[in-house]
């Protein structure tokens, strides 16, 4: 029985996971993190747990253009206890703890280009999982489930739907 304290934080390699020079659609994620791990999932946390890819996204309510990469966009949530492991797009992003602290939470990189210092607090909050960057007041990515669907809102910039490819 592993407990989800045992496991090592996961950060995001180098120039992202997956194979060098690949587009992001084509990197073969990591093998998941916190596998084995037995711990329960925290009263409160919502169930996020799988691997999702984009169905449909919209900006100001209009469908983004089929070239723009967000559509071959997919990503796993793992969850234990109050941890969240958000692994999409060439990073992995680990908030220890989702208690609303800096602390607890992801200290990695930017999907953008792999290299940018990231520090982002996360939460649990009436069954949404809120992400919120140091120093982007009002700037907030959130996680929920509606019906059969992951929704990805990102700070209004644009809002996904999400279908389950794995569980």
């Amino acid at each position: 029985m592993t407990h989800v304290d045992q496991i090592p934080t996961a950060f995001t390699p180098d120039g992202g996971y997956g194979v060098a020079g690949e587009a992001k659609s084509a990197r073969i994620m990591p093998a998941p993190i916190l596998d084995g791990c037995t711990t329960p999932l925290s009263e409160g946390a919502p169930d996020l747990r799988g691997t999702w890819r984009v169905v449909d996204v919209r900006s100001n309510g209009e469908p983004l253009k089929s070239e723009d990469p967000i559509w071959s966009h997919v990503e796993r949530i793992e969850q234990a206890g109050n941890r969240a492991i958000v692994t999409g797009g060439g990073v992995i992003h680990d908030f220890r703890s989702c208690d609303g602290t800096l602390e607890n939470g992801v200290h990695d990189v930017m999907a953008a280009d792999y290299t940018t210092q990231i520090t982002v607090a996360a939460s649990y909050e009436d069954g949404v999982l809120v992400l919120r960057p140091e120093g982007a007041d009002g700037f907030e990515v959130k996680r929920w489930i509606e019906g059969d669907e992951l929704v990805w809102d990102f700070s209004s910039i644009f809002v996904a739907r999400l279908q389950r490819v794995e569980a």
